[in-house]
């Protein structure tokens, strides 16, 4: 939907990337291969950013060792976020993830024969330490579900970490307080679909 907003698809994966960690900065190539997208797409992209004030070129970042070949050559962009527009962005673009968010979840219900229990949690709710981010109870066919989350792992930009589990399986496990699921639990979570009242 935001991609119609922004006139390019490439340009909206770039903001997505550089909004997910404004500190970090990219070179042209690395994001070619983060975005798979083509080069010339890039660059063009990183021109009309730079124009609006919205990227800046940036000395080699610490982290980069000296020794790499061409690492002195490259050129780094990071967002600016003293941009008048950085604020703006960063609202709409979350709200642009939680709208593509309830698309996802609707389609992983659509797919399933039954959910139980729908659980996001990880990199949807900024938990860092969670060991998945996506907990399904319930019958679903396994490939479907894979198919489904492969396709929104490329629209998110990350990869999505899911457990997928029967009623049964996800009772037994409650009862011998399994961590894996306990940690889940106790860290930040949101029940998209919660039939078994836990």
């Amino acid at each position: 939907m935001l991609e119609h907003l922004f006139g390019s698809k490439t340009r909206l994966k770039m903001l997505r990337t550089f909004f997910r960690d404004p500190a970090k900065a990219y070179y042209v190539r690395e994001l070619t291969r983060l975005l798979e997208v083509q080069i010339n797409a890039i660059r063009r992209e990183i021109e009309l950013l730079i124009a609006a004030g919205l990227l800046l070129e940036v000395e080699q970042p610490g982290d980069v060792e000296k020794s790499n070949a061409g690492a002195a050559m490259r050129k780094y962009y990071r967002l600016n976020t003293e941009s008048i527009l950085y604020p703006e962005l960063q609202a709409l673009l979350l709200k642009g993830q939680v709208l593509g968010e309830q698309v996802f979840v609707q389609e992983l219900q659509d797919k399933a024969a039954e959910v139980h229990l729908l659980l996001l949690t990880g990199r949807f709710v900024n938990a860092k330490d969670a060991q998945s981010d996506l907990l399904f109870v319930g019958k679903v066919e396994e490939g479907r579900l894979g198919r489904v989350i492969a396709k929104y792992e490329k629209e998110f930009g990350f990869p999505i970490r899911y457990t997928l589990m029967t009623r049964q399986e996800f009772f037994d496990r409650r009862q011998i307080m399994d961590k894996f699921l306990y940690s889940l639990f106790e860290g930040e979570h949101v029940k998209v679909v919660n039939t078994l009242n836990v």
